[in-house]
C-alpha cells in the first residue's frame, strides 16, 4: 500500500505527477480532458492513480472544466408535497433519463429557507428545468439574472421561454364536455393549489385548464360563476384528495360529478368515498388529469386525461443540454398530443340522464 494511504494523506496530482514522471498539468488533462494528451500518456496516469487510490477532487474538476456537470430541477412544491405526487414523480424519472445519457447528475431544487428566489442563486447547475412558470415571474429574472439556460415544463408558452407542454386548455375543454354531456350541472372542480413560485402571476396551467372548463360550458349556457359550480384547490398528494372528498360529502349540495386537475387527487377522492359507503360513479362521479399509472388500476378505473409525463421531462432535458452546448434548437415550443381516456368512473348524472 502507498505511504500516503498507509498515514491517512489525501493523494493529490502532485503524487502522481511525481511517480509517473509527467507535469501535474498533464495529469489534470487525463482526468478532464484527455484529448490534449497521448494516449499512452493518459493510460501511464490512469494506472498510477488507480494504484494509489487517488479520486478526482469534484470540486476541482468543476473548476476546471467551468461547469457543475449537473442540471436542476426546480421542484413546484415543497419536498413533502412534491414527492407525494406522481405525475411529479414522473417528470422526474423523464429528465433523470437524459442526465445519466449524457453523464451529468440531477439536482432537485426546493424552496430555500421559504426563498425560492435563494434557492436559485446558490444552486451549483448548468442549466435548471421548472414546473409551471411564467416569462413574466419574478423568478424568470433571478435565472437571467445568472445567465444560465433554461426550459420550463408546463409552463405558460412565450417567445422568450422554451417549453414543453400538452393543450391545456383544449384537453380541459374535452373532459368537461364528457362531463356535460353525461348530464352533469352540480360540479365540483378541484384545481392546483400555487406553485411556489407563481403566487401573483396572471397566467397558470390552472387558469389555462378553468379557460378550457368554461369553453365547454359555454355551448350548454352555463359558466364557472355559476351557484352549481364550485372551485376548491387542493395540493396534489393522496391526502389532500381523501381531504377534499370530506368536504364535498360535508357539503349542504353535494355535487354530481367531481373533477380534479390532478389524478392523484382523484384518486384521494375515489378512495374516500368509498370508505364514506358512497358508490362511483352511480351517487357521483370523479374525473382526474395526467394518466398516471394507478388511475386505470382504481376500482372503478378513472376517466381522465392522458399526458406522457417522462416525455415531457425527456424533451425538456433534451432541450436544456442543447442551450448548454450552445446548439440551435429549432422549436423552442414544444406541444405533445394528449389523450381523453374515458373510464368507469364517469356516469350518468343522478336524477338527470
Amino acid at each position: 500500500m502507498d505511504e500516503h494511504r498507509k498515514n491517512g494523506k489525501r493523494v493529490t496530482i502532485k503524487d502522481i505527477a511525481r511517480i509517473t514522471g509527467y507535469s501535474k498539468t498533464a495529469v489534470s488533462f487525463a482526468f478532464n480532458d484527455p484529448s490534449r494528451i497521448s494516449k499512452q500518456a493518459c493510460e501511464t496516469i490512469h494506472a498510477a492513480a488507480e494504484k494509489l487510490g487517488y479520486y478526482p477532487d469534484p470540486l476541482a474538476r468543476r473548476f476546471s472544466l467551468q461547469r457543475h456537470e449537473s442540471i436542476g430541477f426546480l421542484l413546484p412544491q415543497h419536498i413533502h408535497y412534491s414527492f407525494q405526487n406522481p405525475y411529479i414523480m414522473q417528470v422526474v424519472e423523464g429528465i433523470g433519463s437524459v442526465c445519466q445519457k449524457y453523464g451529468n447528475t440531477l439536482t432537485l431544487i426546493p424552496p430555500l429557507n421559504e426563498s425560492v428566489l435563494d434557492a436559485v442563486r446558490h444552486a451549483a447547475v448548468d442549466g435548471l428545468i421548472t414546473q409551471g412558470m411564467s416569462v413574466d415571474m419574478e423568478i424568470v429574472d433571478s435565472i437571467r439574472g445568472r445567465n444560465i439556460p433554461f426550459v420550463t415544463v408546463d409552463g405558460v408558452p412565450s417567445r422568450d421561454m422554451p417549453s414543453v407542454n400538452i393543450d391545456d386548455r383544449s384537453a380541459a375543454k374535452d373532459i368537461m364536455s364528457l362531463v356535460l354531456a353525461q348530464g352533469h350541472r352540480e360540479i365540483v372542480i378541484i384545481g392546483l393549489a400555487d406553485v411556489s413560485y407563481e403566487k401573483h402571476a396572471p397566467d397558470s396551467i390552472q387558469k389555462a385548464r378553468l379557460a378550457g372548463y368554461q369553453d365547454a360550458m359555454k355551448p350548454y349556457g352555463l359558466s364557472l360563476d355559476m351557484p352549481s359550480v364550485n372551485i376548491y384547490t387542493s395540493e396534489c398528494t393522496l391526502i389532500e384528495g381523501r381531504l377534499m372528498a370530506t368536504k364535498i360529502l360535508e357539503s349542504k349540495q353535494r355535487p354530481t360529478c367531481v373533477v380534479c386537475m390532478s389524478d392523484i387527487v382523484a384518486i384521494g377522492c375515489l378512495l374516500q368515498f368509498s370508505d364514506q359507503g358512497v358508490t362511483v360513479p352511480d351517487d357521483i362521479s370523479v374525473i382526474g388529469f395526467d394518466n398516471i399509472v394507478e388511475s386505470s388500476y382504481m376500482v372503478p378505473p378513472l376517466t381522465t386525461i392522458g399526458q406522457p409525463a417522462s416525455e415531457k421531462g425527456r424533451k425538456a432535458a433534451e432541450m436544456l443540454f442543447a442551450l448548454i452546448r450552445g446548439e440551435p434548437v429549432t422549436d423552442h415550443h414544444v406541444v405533445i398530443p394528449y389523450r381523453v381516456l374515458e373510464r368507469e368512473s364517469l356516469g350518468p348524472a343522478v336524477g338527470r340522464v
